[in-house]
């Protein structure tokens, strides 16, 4: 283990496992350091994770080209083949991956699954690899960033990559950082079982209350839910019984499957917002949920990570004789490259949501007749639906 590397990843989360084998193909010298124990958690065939993920095409071929996608165990993986939206006033969109040319409109992947993949790509790129070292101090010099770990060591690279999550210690180490805007929502996300099959079909409510409940296809039948509920509610969610939340969801979601039985416990996440003035600095650059968050509606949060991570391996591979990895031409590429697609996620998932939580019965009316209008328009749905492929 060297103390010096052309990069420093801190953070083994999903973005930051992709991220260092795709560097270290590119001829950089890679370390990855989380503060956490980086492992993979066993899985069995009637164990399922309660985080889930819709990994979309885009997403997909990226973690085809680092080696992972091919690895999955296909029994752990369900395509979205179509996807059935309804509004608070009964108005629905409906999008077909056969209407828009694609095997799948995005594919549901459990956390631990990922990660049992991505892990060994890491070891077998010959990345550096230190877990359970809490962060001490971050120290910049005209040429590299020293990180120092809580146990003394001086970790140095030309370039420190965020990749460490919501609230990213490298953000706020490297002066990037802005305040957290609290949607006062949270997540509750939880596994069923479905006395009916859900054929691949994703089902999204938005709700008269304001929340928004999603159903994701699982393996067999079997679906993840995540209701964004206002904290209010949520709390009185998580404090059901398994059976009392199982008929809860399922009256919430018109019986679409028939009755439901809860197969894991149900987990609450608090939504926040951020939106940074900028990505990069001297010597560090923020990919993932220490870049940019947005709410979970439209199931993008990690798939603009992976994005991040293509985009930066991608400025990497093609530096030329530009040897410096933490070269500031390098930086601005790799933040040109992601200012638009992302600012275009975050818009469009923060406007949806404001819009749906306004209760002025003329917002019900305009964003449903705007829902039932969408769902005639074949050429705007593909438009709408093009970014989320990517």
């Amino acid at each position: 283990m060297s103390d010096r590397h052309d990069v420093l990843i801190a953070g083994a989360g999903l973005v930051g496992l992709a991220l260092a084998p795709a560097l270290a193909r590119t001829g950089l010298s890679v370390a990855l350091v989380d503060r956490g124990p980086i492992a993979t958690g066993l899985t069995t065939p009637e164990d399922f994770d309660a985080r889930v993920y819709a990994i979309s095409p885009g997403s997909a071929s990226f973690l085809r080209a680092v080696g992972a996608w091919q690895h999955l165990a296909t029994e752990r993986i369900t395509a979205i083949e179509a996807m059935h939206v309804v509004g608070d006033g009964g108005a629905a969109i409906d999008f077909s991956a056969y209407d828009l040319g694609v095997r799948a409109l995005a594919w549901i992947v459990e956390e631990r699954v990922l990660r049992a993949a991505l892990l060994p790509l890491v070891h077998a790129a010959r990345v550096d690899v230190i877990g359970g070292a809490a962060f001490a101090s971050l120290e910049w010099a005209p040429e590299e960033g020293t990180l120092t770990l809580d146990d003394g060591r001086r970790l140095k690279a030309r370039l420190i990559v965020g990749a460490d999550g919501v609230r990213s210690w490298v953000r706020v180490a490297a002066g990037l950082d802005a305040a957290l805007k609290a949607y006062e929502q949270t997540a509750v996300v939880a596994n069923f079982a479905c006395e009916r099959a859900h054929h691949g079909v994703a089902q999204q409510w938005f709700r008269a209350d304001g929340s928004i409940l999603a159903w994701l296809p699982l393996p067999d039948r079997r679906i993840s839910i995540v209701w964004s509920a206002s904290d209010a509610l949520a709390a009185e969610l998580l404090a059901l019984s398994a059976t009392e939340l199982a008929d809860r969801v399922a009256v919430a979601g018109e019986h679409a499957l028939g009755e439901l039985t809860c197969i894991t416990a149900a987990t609450g996440f608090p939504l926040t917002f951020l939106k940074l003035p900028s990505t990069i600095g001297h010597r560090v650059a923020l990919v993932g949920d220490a870049a940019h968050v947005v709410h979970p509606l439209a199931g993008q949060g990690v798939n603009l990570g992976f994005g991040d991570a293509h985009a930066l391996a991608q400025v990497e591979a093609e530096r030329g004789p530009v040897a410096d990895a933490g070269a500031p031409i390098l930086l601005a590429r790799y933040a040109r490259r992601r200012a638009e697609p992302v600012l275009a996620m975050q818009t469009v998932t923060d406007g949806l949501t404001r819009l749906f939580r306004a209760r002025a019965p003329w917002f019900k009316q305009l964003r449903n007749t705007g829902l039932t209008a969408v769902d005639r328009l074949p050429v705007v749905k593909r438009a709408l639906a093009q970014p989320a492929l990517r």
